[in-house]
């Protein structure tokens, strides 16, 4: 007869434990299915996987299994002479004898293994795993939120064939997700057949751009535009964020571009405290202006001895006599 490494098809070492088979089952189970895989060969795999499975799960099988030894795979071998009396009960010979008949007729009889429909009636399968998109407003993403899912899944039925079946998914969502987040949900993806786990649901947050503003990882950017005597003189804005409206003081002297900083009203964080929001100053001029106004901007003009380009100076000084170019 020909040798097969259960160990070896499973992908872990003749002492592993009894979580370390299951656990590399179940792994190559997910891979090799035969209704979802698109490897080569996989309804094989899985029926030798499977195989290798049952033997190693059940303690006397294995047991007996390793009296065997340890052989290369596909080598020609028999075992001890009492073995098969011993272990397989009854007088056949081992000529045309598979190694899995053998371990089929231990503990509790001889079954037939030959079917890959037969190994997955009998052997726990775990349930798919889902992802699905959610697309989030700031608001929401900020204050956390419940939200139904619509969707059509791939789920295994009761003799262990995969269909697509309709699933509506009720999933919370909580505070202070992040764009390009991913959400866990243990047990929301399909059902598991035998025994086996369900699946998790994977949910890949996308969080809607907002008219006022730009989140970076949990701190929030916006723009504050101000007047130019607001800038100069200074004064107190009432400023929306997401958690309610705010006045923000803002000091005299105050330049384009300068970031004013408002601790901790930024996207909660699950741990530790929230992220920051940043107004980031943008001086706005009026671009119509009666006669009243035009003079006194002409006052300001003349009177001031303000110049926004003295830095300039000696760049033009150093350059003076080259000529245009």
């Amino acid at each position: 007869m020909k040798y097969k490494d259960y160990y070896k098809i499973l992908g872990v070492e003749r002492n592993a434990n009894d979580d370390d088979i299951k656990k590399a089952y179940r792994k190559l189970a997910r891979k090799y299915h035969p209704d979802v895989s698109k490897e080569k060969d996989a309804e094989e795999k899985f029926k030798e996987m499977s195989e290798a499975y049952e033997t190693l799960k059940d303690p006397e099988k294995r047991a007996a299994y390793d009296q065997l030894g340890s052989h290369a795979a596909g080598q020609d071998f028999r075992p001890p002479p009492d073995w098969f009396q011993q272990h397989a009960g009854n007088g056949s010979t081992f000529e045309d004898i598979d190694l899995a008949d053998l371990f089929a007729g231990l503990a509790g009889g001889r079954r037939a293994r030959a079917s890959g429909e037969r190994a997955r009636a009998s052997v726990p399968i775990p349930g798919q795993d889902y992802e699905a998109a959610v697309r989030l407003p700031l608001q929401q993403a900020f204050d956390g939120t419940e939200i139904e899912l619509d969707l059509t899944v791939p789920e295994y039925n009761d003799q262990g064939f995969l269909q697509r079946v309709p699933r509506r998914i009720k999933v919370r969502i909580p505070r202070g997700v992040t764009d390009g987040q991913k959400l866990r949900v243990p047990g929301k993806g399909g059902k598991g057949v035998n025994g086996g786990r369900d699946g998790d649901l994977y949910l890949d947050i996308s969080v809607l751009d907002h008219p006022l503003y730009r989140v970076s990882g949990s701190d929030i950017y916006m723009d504050l535009p101000l007047a130019p005597w607001e800038a100069v003189l200074g004064t107190s804005v009432d400023l929306p964020t997401p958690a309610g409206t705010v006045q923000l003081k803002v000091p005299a002297g105050t330049a384009a571009g300068k970031r004013l900083r408002l601790s901790g009203r930024g996207l909660p964080r699950p741990s530790g405290p929230a992220g920051d929001l940043y107004a980031i100053v943008q001086i706005a001029v009026p671009t119509v202006v009666n006669d009243r106004e035009r003079t006194r901007y002409r006052e300001l003009a003349e009177g001031s001895t303000f110049n926004p380009r003295a830095h300039f100076a000696a760049e033009i000084a150093s350059g003076a006599g080259r000529g245009a170019p």
